[in-house]
This record gives structure tokens, sequence and C-alpha cells, in this order.
């Protein structure tokens, strides 16, 4: 079974910025198409990023798109997501995901999940 580590939340201010980590574990072996997706108390899991296994392909939501850039070192098997310009808005638990195939989803059909980490943006 694979397990997603991540790590880099925390708090920051508005227009500051954060680096998100994502490593699996596990069959470490096997690249994965990932994303990253962000849920608060009371809402819907929300898409924020996603990458292809080449990392030749990106995606992003709409409200992150210019501020924030997700990437991956497959040496490492580490995905990033490199978060610029910080709104209150962005304030949410992340979650890594990762799927075992070439192509990255804009939706939540992964395989594996991390456990998430908070980031918390003040005004």
């Amino acid at each position: 079974q694979v397990q997603l580590v991540e790590s880099g939340g925390g708090l920051v201010q508005a227009g500051g910025s954060l680096r998100l980590s994502c490593a699996p574990s596990g069959r470490t072996s096997i690249t994965y198409a990932m994303a990253w997706f962000r849920q608060t108390p009371g809402k819907e899991r929300e898409f924020v990023a996603a990458i292809n296994r080449a990392g030749d392909w990106t995606s992003y939501a709409d409200s992150v798109k210019g501020r924030f850039t997700i990437s991956r070192d497959n040496t490492k098997n580490t995905v990033y997501l490199q978060m610029n310009s910080l709104k209150p808005e962005d304030t949410a638990v992340y979650y890594c995901a990762a799927r075992p195939y070439n192509r990255a989803l804009v939706t939540s059909t992964y395989d594996y999940w991390g456990q998430g980490t908070q980031v918390t943006v003040s005004s």
C-alpha cells in the first residue's frame, strides 16, 4: 500500500508564500500522476492542481492560476506545490493525491491520499 507524506503547511500572512511537498512511500519504484486538493470544514473537497507522471502536463483550478505552481522531482519521487500571493480564501487543509497512471485528473478519483496539511492565511 502506498502512503503519501505531506509537509510544508503552516501560517502565513496574506501575500506570502508556502511550499508544500508530498512524497509517496511504499511502492516508490512506480511513478504516479499526482494532484493537490483542499478542503475546509463543512465544504466539499476542491481541486487545486495536478501533474502527470512525466511532469510535462499540469492543470490548475481557476482560483489559483498564476499564483500556484505544481512541479515534481521524479528522482526524489516528490511533488511540490509552490503557493505565492496567498489569500485568506486559500486557508484549508491541503491533501496530496496519487494514482498509478500516466494521466492526472481534476476530480477526486485518486487511489491514494495523504493525511492533509493545514494552510492558514491571515489578513
